[in-house]
């Protein structure tokens, strides 16, 4: 069935970039686009008209973490001064001999295929993800398990999952004190190593574009030399792009150095990781930043050669008292500057107001990190991040992946008068703006609505479950605190 959508603005792609059109339709049939233009001089078997609407290519989420991040809303301003600002070592290692429910990674597989919010966490990610208009997203080193889940969901609500089960060749662990080390596995993570391969292959040979596989070593100072060499091997074999955590906390950094007297950039470049097809996540503890007072730092360079991408999560970071140094010299570098929502909120229109803003401030210009680039991280980035040029535009041929944005809103003065419908987009909107969304052409998402999907049932379901884990906390945090010790609710007298 060949569709029309018209809508206010039409973001188009021409000669390599976004060209934005005032009026205009976007056709597709089957999963591909058709035109892209003003006037589409063919008969079409079916009309959308979006009035007031940003119509645009979907956005691509190139770091996720899946699950409702329930011990992660328990780090707003607060937190271990010792762990410096890094959110995983705060509350997803647990106490020496205990487990937590609700997180897989660091359960059996086993316990997590019994976990009962598997499911849940699943269901949540993949509908928040839609909500907000992005249509293709990275899973960055989930449980397997983990990654069974969320191929059903991407399947049933028709979102596109990079999906890769984590590995490395240790972990971090608590002691009884709460003081983290580094435990190894004797096997050097093999085991996981097989399992992420062998799900990959499942995925592919399925053929489905909704689901693919990444290889996912979780964090570079976890992962030897050899396995982060095996994973290159199999990228080239598999034809799969690679993700990891690089240059993502201090500890890392200088774990690294300690151990293999390189940097994390520098490790992952003797191995031969860096690349096109490589997605670091963060990399914003990199030996060319001052905070780190490391002399001789090439990093930047070395990132910049290779054209790697870099997963910058604005909102994730900003809350933990850290920045990406320079939103301009990255891009000067040649990196290539994706964006990522990592925990929560998953709203990719947030994400590019905020990496705009504090790009600025940290690029110490106020012409860095303008809406045309943090909006172009957000589609055309993630996409060669992928190494797919049939995403993250709207121009024929391209996959039928399209949103609309409503700027024309009845019930809202916030966009005011509207000049550029992008600034007024990156400056003023929400993730709650997008109202339709087709993926792979297929409408999934109407006036806010996700056919088969109870928006607030899953939000009930989200909030009983959290309360759950809330109330355990106790039970497996390393310092044996309640929730209300980890993070005081505002303006209550005591933290109990």
């Amino acid at each position: 069935m060949r569709t029309r959508i018209n809508g206010e603005w039409i973001v188009g792609f021409r000669d390599g970039n976004h060209r934005l059109l005032r009026g205009g339709c976007v056709v597709f049939e089957g999963e591909r686009i058709e035109f892209v233009g003003e006037h589409y001089p063919g008969v079409t078997d079916a009309v959308i008209d979006l009035p007031g609407s940003l119509v645009c290519p979907g956005f691509i989420d190139t770091h996720v973490h899946s699950g409702h991040r329930a011990l992660h809303r328990l780090l707003a301003d607060s937190g271990r001064p010792d762990l410096f600002g890094q959110p995983y070592m705060e509350v997803t290692i647990a106490r020496a001999g205990t487990s937590i429910r609700g997180y897989p990674n660091y359960l059996t597989r086993a316990q997590a295929a019994a976990d009962p919010g598997m499911a849940l966490h699943a269901a949540f990610t993949v509908a928040e993800l839609l909500r907000n208009g992005v249509t293709t997203f990275v899973e960055l080193g989930g449980h397997v398990i983990v990654q069974e889940a969320l191929r059903l969901q991407c399947e049933s609500l028709g979102v596109r999952g990079y999906l890769g089960p984590g590995y490395d060749s240790g972990r971090w662990v608590s002691d009884e004190e709460g003081n983290l080390t580094r435990s190894r596995y004797p096997d050097d993570g093999q085991h996981l190593f097989e399992e992420a391969v062998a799900f990959i292959e499942r995925v592919e040979a399925a053929g489905n574009d909704l689901v693919h596989g990444i290889l996912v070593p979780r964090e570079v100072e976890n992962c030897s030399p050899d396995i982060l060499r095996r994973t290159v091997a199999a990228a080239r074999e598999l034809g799969v792009p690679m993700a990891t955590h690089a240059g993502y906390n201090v500890i890392e950094f200088y774990e690294t150095i300690r151990e293999h007297r390189k940097t994390p950039i520098e490790l992952l470049d003797s191995v031969g990781m860096l690349g096109p097809l490589l997605n670091i996540g963060h990399a914003n503890f990199i030996s060319d930043s001052p905070r780190l007072n490391y002399s001789g730092g090439r990093d930047l360079a070395l990132m910049g050669s290779s054209h790697v991408s870099v997963s910058h999560c604005p909102i994730n970071i900003v809350r933990r008292a850290r920045v990406l140094d320079s939103w301009k010299k990255y891009r000067e570098a040649g990196i290539n500057l994706t964006i990522g929502s990592d925990t929560y909120p998953r709203d990719m229109i947030m994400n590019m107001r905020t990496a705009s803003y504090h790009g600025k401030v940290m690029s110490h210009d106020l012409t860095s990190a303008t809406a045309e680039e943090v909006f172009e991280a957000a589609t055309l980035g993630g996409a060669r991040s992928l190494g797919r040029n049939d995403l993250g535009r709207l121009e024929p041929g391209a996959r039928a992946d399209i949103i609309a944005i409503d700027l024309g809103r009845k019930d809202t003065l916030r966009y005011g008068p509207i000049w550029d419908p992008i600034r007024s987009l990156v400056e003023c909107g929400v993730g709650d703006d997008v109202g339709f969304v087709v993926t792979n052409g297929v409408v999934r998402m109407r006036e806010g609505r996700i056919s088969g999907v109870d928006l607030g049932r899953l939000r009930a379901d989200a909030q009983e479950f959290a309360t759950g884990i809330w109330a355990e906390v106790q039970d497996w945090d390393p310092l044996k605190r309640t929730a209300r010790a980890i993070c005081r609710p505002s303006f209550y007298p005591d933290c109990g």
